[in-house]
């Protein structure tokens, strides 16, 4: 383990080892587990059907969603390679060709 971790709270750099596997922070007086910590962070998404989707993974658009400012949707059947998981309402970070970049929900894939 290192000698120093980040404050959850307050992000001082100046978190410390305080004993039993906690670490503490002088600035905030927060004291934490990493480990719990690091399995909060962990992103769990799962798609439409309920399989649990990760970074780089093919998925299939399952209907046809409308894209503001393009003429056109995009199709139910469209494959969307190489995902990237986020924390945020639209989960997942794609690029889209004919599209471009976009950010989608999970609600509206399946896994390919």
């Amino acid at each position: 383990m290192s000698d120093s971790q980040n404050c959850p709270e307050c992000k001082s750099p100046y978190g410390y080892p305080s004993g039993d596997l906690l670490f503490a922070c002088p600035e905030c007086g927060h004291e934490w587990d990493p480990k719990l910590l690091a399995a909060e962070n962990d992103l769990l998404v799962k798609d439409a059907n309920g399989q649990l989707l990760s970074d780089g993974d093919d998925v299939i658009v399952i209907k046809n969603l409308p894209v503001k400012g393009a003429p056109k949707p995009i199709k139910a059947g469209t494959k969307v390679k190489n995902i990237r998981l986020k924390d945020s309402d639209h989960n997942i970070d794609c690029k889209i060709s004919g599209f471009g970049a976009m950010a989608l929900k999970s609600e509206f894939v399946k896994k390919a």
